[in-house]
């Protein structure tokens, strides 16, 4: 599959994420495998996948195209989301078509431009997780191929709220910038709206594939 092919397959549709943090019963790639699964029988047109062994196992299993990413905490920055070349050519490697890092301005041990180079170097696209409008401006500029509204709320730039960043979502579709909506989108109606807003495609998560979040949520709601 080409990179055109890869970005019109998923224009309009829907991709789940199958993560689940250490801690979670679900912590277990073969598990991800098959939330991975049951996103495609759903009618998911692609996956968002953390860690070499989670994309491993859900490649080994799924052919829908599949956004990479690793989350590394470093003594030396904030960034977390793919912080390397080294982590993005590996995703690449393993068959990632879309490879995501962290697109902020925030200090990094690696340049951007050199990064995403790397990456499509290795035959991804680059999706850059942002949090801002100039954010967004300045991954385009060094070589991403599409910004996600993943980080926002998630970085000191960025407000902080329950829902979506549809004002950024706004900002983003107003200066023709190509973008994801990621990020607490938890409704069908929300993905509906990101749409309508501008988005290319829509990735949602928690909403779909962490029960223990849907869990607190309603127990939270109960308490209210």
């Amino acid at each position: 599959m080409t990179r055109p092919d890869v970005l019109d397959r998923l224009r309009g549709c829907l991709v789940v994420s199958c993560q689940a943090d250490e801690g979670s019963p679900l912590r277990d790639s073969g598990v991800i495998a098959r939330l991975a699964r049951a996103a495609e029988q759903g009618g998911a047109a692609g996956l968002r996948v953390q860690g070499f062994a989670d994309v491993e196992a859900v490649r080994a299993v799924s052919p829908l195209p599949l956004i990479g990413l690793t989350k590394t905490a470093r003594p030396d920055t904030d960034v977390y989301i793919t912080p390397t070349a080294q982590e993005g050519v590996r995703l690449a490697r393993l068959g990632c078509e879309i490879v995501a890092l962290d697109g902020t301005l925030r200090p990094r041990p690696e340049p951007l431009a050199e990064m995403f180079a790397a990456v499509r170097a290795a035959g991804a696209l680059v999706m850059a997780d942002i949090s801002t409008l100039p954010e967004a401006r300045a991954a385009l500029a060094a070589g991403a191929d599409l910004v996600g509204t993943t980080l926002s709320g998630y970085t000191p730039d960025s407000p902080r709220q329950s829902g979506p960043d549809w004002a950024l979502m706004d900002a983003l579709r107003g200066a023709g910038l190509p973008f994801v909506a990621e990020g607490r989108l938890n409704t069908p109606a929300d993905a509906a709206r990101a749409l309508a807003y501008g988005a290319q495609f829509v990735v949602v998560g928690s909403a779909i594939t962490r029960p223990d979040v849907i869990t607190r949520w309603f127990v939270e709601a109960l308490k209210g």
